[in-house]
């Protein structure tokens, strides 16, 4: 990609996904887009792989490593309480093109790993729906796992704020892992009805790399991939790798298309998919390769398909005729897709926020 179009990644990411989240991010990367050597970092990427968030992953890990070199003042997740003011950038600029080998050394070997905790939250409705259908106990295999923590989600506590002032809750009452998700209803919806427990046969993860928690350079790679200034979700992701440290998930390495059919083989049981805001990440056509290779699943065994993605990315090839999900308001969409004859029967259940604060519940 040439230095115009990694800067135009950088500044619509700049003024699209940080804009109103992350005041950090938002102005790091507006600056980033009009500077070409720092811009040009980003050139050091895979094919695919020049993302924003990949360049700010590298920088927080780099500050990770120098915690007293005074750009860490600006980040949260290392105990800095200054808000974005005139020398931000200057720092953040000079710190990075010192450090310009292994920044590109990052950027040319890692990719953008995430794993946010709280989409359990809004992963959760989807998979009780699938488990109630398949009439009771699914295993769960998940797409683009990173570490797995989603995999987990059995075990987490919920508790969701109705707009009208009720609270539902669901998962075990001492849970390590507590969530809380904001719950909207769009007119016409009705509080939905969660199970408290989720039985689960089997579990297994699928990516083509993998996180090994136990590994702690792969665990701060998986923190520095967090947003520097959200560091409630860095605390969240600690407490989950350490609950996920006494119930370890099998992770495959592997594509998420052409393996996906031997890693489900290895999960008995009626299966429910997973996938969270991984198939932004596909090529258009591998997402149609990968929803053909979930109806091939379908053919032989109970299929579920849970997905919390941006409608482009993934409901509209089986749900085309709900386009007013495509906004730009920045919003996802929890849907589930089971197979029946051949034949995918898909339905939107919410809008969710995408670090998984809140969701608003879709007339069914």
């Amino acid at each position: 990609m040439d230095l115009d179009g990694i800067k135009g990644i950088l500044r619509t990411f700049a003024e699209v996904e940080a804009r109103g989240v992350s005041p950090l991010y938002e102005h790091l990367a507006l600056q980033a887009a009009s500077d070409d050597d720092v811009a040009g970092l980003l050139a050091s990427a895979r094919d695919g792989e020049v993302r924003a968030t990949l360049l700010m992953a590298t920088a927080h890990r780099l500050v990770q490593a120098d915690p007293i070199h005074p750009l860490s003042r600006y980040y949260p997740s290392l105990g800095g309480f200054d808000g974005v003011d005139s020398e931000t950038w200057p720092l953040f600029r000079s710190f990075l093109l010192e450090r310009a080998d292994k920044a590109r050394t990052l950027i040319s070997s890692r990719y953008t790993q995430t794993n946010e905790v709280r989409r359990a939250a809004l992963l959760y409705p989807g998979v009780a729906r699938a488990a109630r259908e398949a009439g009771g106990k699914v295993s769960l295999l998940e797409v683009g796992c990173s570490a797995g923590l989603l995999l987990g989600l059995d075990r987490f506590a919920y508790r969701y704020q109705c707009d009208g002032g009720e609270q539902l809750t669901a998962g075990p009452a001492k849970a390590a892992v507590g969530l809380h998700c904001a719950l909207d209803l769009a007119p016409g919806a009705v509080v939905p009805k969660l199970p408290k427990k989720l039985a689960v046969l089997d579990r297994a993860g699928l990516d083509r790399a993998p996180v090994d928690l136990s590994d702690e350079d792969e665990l701060a790679w998986l923190e520095a991939c967090v947003w520097a200034d959200q560091p409630d979700r860095i605390r969240l992701l600690r407490t989950a790798a350490a609950e996920q440290a006494r119930h370890r998930p099998r992770l495959i390495t592997g594509d998420g298309v052409d393996d996906l059919a031997s890693a489900a083989e290895s999960l008995e049981g009626p299966l429910v998919v997973l996938t969270s805001h991984v198939l932004a990440y596909f090529p258009a056509s591998r997402r149609s390769a990968f929803i053909a290779a979930l109806a091939e699943l379908a053919s032989s065994r109970p299929v579920w398909w849970v997905s919390e993605e941006f409608y482009g990315a993934g409901l509209e090839t089986v749900l085309p005729e709900r386009s007013d999900l495509a906004g730009a308001d920045g919003l996802a969409t929890l849907g589930v897709v089971r197979w029946e004859g051949g034949k995918a029967e898909a339905h939107a259940l919410a809008r969710t926020a995408p670090h998984g604060q809140r969701m608003t519940w879709l007339p069914l």
